[in-house]
């Protein structure tokens, strides 16, 4: 016999939940761990991340439509939309960093092609408008 399915809400929080666990999970994990849950997190096509964004662009759409009948206001599509479209610029701009960390997480795969040795610096933060 199969479980009943869960309720929408109740499924959102639950993954809420699941992903609060995980951020204790991942603040405990020794370094290899760490990067592990990282990379598998930001995969952009089975990730957290990648999937987050693409129920924002389903959010996007759902927006869209109500807005355009009236029933939402314009400015909350545009608000929905735009996260949808820095949710998918911020996993582009993270898409490149996956390698490093499943390189940190499986220290037996092949090796990356030489680089210098990180260094510390300095954060730079970016801010988008």
């Amino acid at each position: 016999m199969t479980d009943p399915p869960v309720p929408p809400v109740r499924l959102a929080q639950e993954i809420a939940d699941q992903i609060g666990r995980l951020s204790e999970h991942l603040d405990l994990a020794p370094p290899r761990e760490a990067a592990h849950i990282l990379a598998t997190v930001l995969d952009q096509h089975v990730g957290v991340l990648g999937r987050f964004t693409a129920l924002m662009a389903t959010g996007s759409q759902f927006a869209k439509h109500h807005s355009e009948r009236g029933i939402l206001p314009p400015e909350v599509w545009l608000a929905v939309g735009r996260a949808a479209n820095e949710l998918h610029s911020i996993g582009l701009d993270l898409d490149e960093h996956v390698e490093q960390l499943d390189a940190l997480a499986n220290p037996a795969a092949p090796p990356l092609p030489a680089t210098p040795k990180p260094v510390a610096s300095a954060l730079v933060v970016r801010r988008r408008r």
